[in-house]
């Protein structure tokens, strides 16, 4: 399996105020790879210097190449794509005209089919055929995510971002939510999920990561981490209790890598 983004040595800044302080991370290609961590950890600040948002230092590898002095629009025509968290949909156009904007820029560079692939998304999305003449603006907080998430697939991501794909969403959707990612695997998708609901997201990933204050301070599988102690009293809210879930199929796995070891491999 080869890596499809490299990350070495990021560091951001907002003025003097360091974000990111040397994050390095791997995501191979068809994986899921999650970042956990607490509010201000910086991890919407990753995914936005991933994607030319943010001006940082470091290595950016995406694909072998180095893309750091790339433009946005440069990345999102390599094939990558970001889901922000506010989802950044437009509200006063339809659900449909809404899918076709996330198909513009391979409309515009001639690609055959790029307008006509709203079928495929449909069906991933039946909520939103109904929807597809319903202005953005009065969909639900689901729908809303499942747009953004569409839109997102009419680029053709080769990477995939998602921020907090999860936020605000009853339990219910959330489930739908996040199986609809896991199955965007099984087409061949690379996906880093920055996400607050450690248990799910670590549900479905392959590998994680755990930043806090700017730092990867735990790396490892997905079930290292569910299985580590320190992961499961911050983030899972199964301090004392290995019986239940992931933790304790994790506790088979060795340790994760902590700071100060090689944190990927």
């Amino acid at each position: 399996m080869s890596r499809l983004l490299e990350v070495d040595d990021l560091r951001v800044r907002y003025g003097k105020v360091h974000a990111l302080h040397g994050v390095s991370l791997r995501v191979e290609r068809g994986t899921i790879v999650t970042v956990i961590g607490p509010n201000g950890a910086g991890k919407t600040t990753l995914l936005g210097a991933v994607m030319g948002l943010l001006a940082s230092s470091g290595t950016i590898r995406y694909d072998g190449a180095d893309i750091g002095a790339l433009p946005v629009e440069s990345r999102v025509a390599a094939g990558l794509c970001l889901v922000p968290e506010r989802r950044e949909l437009f509200g006063e156009l339809t659900v449909e005209d809404n899918l076709r904007l996330g198909a513009f820029q391979r409309v515009r560079r001639g690609e055959r089919g790029a307008a006509n692939e709203l079928g495929e998304v449909y069906a991933r999305f039946p909520r939103l055929k109904e929807r597809r003449a319903q202005l953005a603006a009065t969909l639900s907080g689901g729908e809303r995510q499942m747009l953004a998430l569409g839109r997102a697939l009419m680029a053709k991501p080769r990477l995939l971002m998602l921020d907090e794909p999860s936020l605000g969403l009853a339990p219910r959707i959330v489930r739908d939510i996040l199986r609809i990612i896991a199955e965007l695997r099984e087409t061949g998708v690379s996906i880093l999920l920055v996400e607050q609901n450690a248990r799910a997201a670590l549900g479905i990933a392959d590998r994680g990561y755990v930043l806090e204050t700017g730092e990867v301070v735990l790396s490892g599988s997905a079930a290292e981490l569910a299985g580590n102690p320190r992961v499961a009293e911050s983030y899972l809210g199964l301090a004392g209790d290995r019986d239940q879930g992931t933790g304790d199929r994790a506790q088979k796995n060795p340790k994760p890598e902590t700071r100060g070891q090689e944190r990927v491999k």
